[in-house]
């Protein structure tokens, strides 16, 4: 085993040029929605700067909000991304899929990683600053209700339940949180693991269903013993 330092999380942000900026600007004034959903798609899988850059440029004009250093990987997908807010120096990885809804709403804060082909039930979902997302990792922000029984369950109506990831947090690979979930301040999902309830801040949880593990070291809260 060796340790190195860490390159994303400590990657100093700069402004984007006025020139891509102005880019995303006369894209959103001159295109409709469905004309940049096209050209981004024209993009996609480009591995040179001018695909990289057309990526950001027409991430922003489609976002609600979307911050400066972001680097969107080779095949990533957005549905409804003009609900998006995207912090500074965020990283989407290659083939990760975002999906939003109409009227919902997806926040991914500052300097949160996240790794290839993750999927994020994005409808009601919240990143805060400093999240890793692991490779394969996945979020469900919705589910079925699956009444009434004599239908289908697809045909059922479609419960909403708000995720949120708090700063610092980190999600495994191939982690899966579940509807209604809230992952507290610098806990740690591990890899595989299927969280079906709350995460205390700085806790470790693993196994399916995630249960707790153990605490970070230096974090036990006053009064419990770490197991």
């Amino acid at each position: 085993m060796r340790v190195v330092p860490a390159v994303h999380g400590r990657r100093v942000v700069t402004p984007d040029p006025p020139d891509e900026l102005e880019l995303a600007d006369q894209l959103r004034r001159e295109h409709s929605r469905q004309q940049l959903l096209e050209l981004a798609g024209v993009h996609a899988m480009g591995d040179n700067e001018r695909d990289a850059r057309m990526r950001r440029a027409v991430w922003r004009a489609l976002a609600r909000r979307f911050g400066h250093g972001v680097r969107i990987g080779r095949g990533a997908l957005a549905r409804h991304p003009e609900t998006f807010e995207i912090g500074d120096g965020v990283v989407i990885g290659e083939q990760a899929f975002i999906q939003g809804r109409f009227d919902g709403r997806c926040v991914i804060g500052a300097h949160t990683w996240v790794g290839p082909q993750a999927y994020f039930d994005a409808r009601d979902l919240e990143l805060g600053e400093y999240v890793g997302w692991g490779p394969g990792a996945r979020v469900l922000g919705s589910q079925h209700t699956g009444e009434p029984t004599d239908v289908p369950v697809i045909q059922t109506d479609l419960r909403i339940e708000p995720v949120r990831v708090d700063d610092w947090a980190d999600i495994g690979v191939n982690a899966v949180l579940l509807p209604g979930v809230t992952v507290g301040r610098g806990a740690i999902v591990g890899a595989g693991s299927v969280v079906t309830g709350d995460v205390p801040a700085f806790a470790i949880v693993t196994g399916v269903p995630a249960r707790f593990a153990r605490w970070r070291d230096g974090h036990t809260p006053a009064g419990v013993e770490n197991a």
